[in-house]
């Protein structure tokens, strides 16, 4: 498979991780070593993946709220054969969010190791 159709099926499964909170999509679209990242509010919001997971695990699904899925891939760039970045945006609840993804191919597959995101209030 081409690398651009991988990715983007990675997107939306991040996307559907978001949506309905699912913790084993969540598991196949982020490297475990991968890094959460947020400048919006000092000191700055970091997260390791264990963590944001828990996050993911305790937060109401927007899907389950009846909340209309707005999600969108604005921008794919491939850096290399196992190296590329993607800007999306999605919202949930009151608030949009624009995620900058740092993608790896390891061991055959794509993964986010790195989200760096801004939240714009709506």
């Amino acid at each position: 498979m081409k690398p651009l159709p991988e990715i983007t099926a990675l997107l939306q499964r991040y996307f559907d991780t978001l949506y309905h909170c699912d913790l084993q999509k969540f598991d196949s679209v982020f490297h475990p070593q991968a890094i959460y990242v947020s400048a919006d509010k000092q000191p700055l919001l970091y997260r390791d993946m264990s963590t944001y997971r828990e996050v993911i695990a305790q937060r109401t699904s927007p899907a389950s709220r009846g909340e209309q899925r707005q999600d969108s891939i604005d921008a794919i760039e491939l850096l290399g054969d196992n190296t590329a970045q993607a800007r999306v945006r999605c919202s949930i609840g009151a608030q949009d969010y624009v995620d900058l993804l740092s993608l790896v191919r390891s061991a055959g597959q794509w993964r986010i190791i790195a989200k760096v995101f801004h939240v714009i209030d709506k």
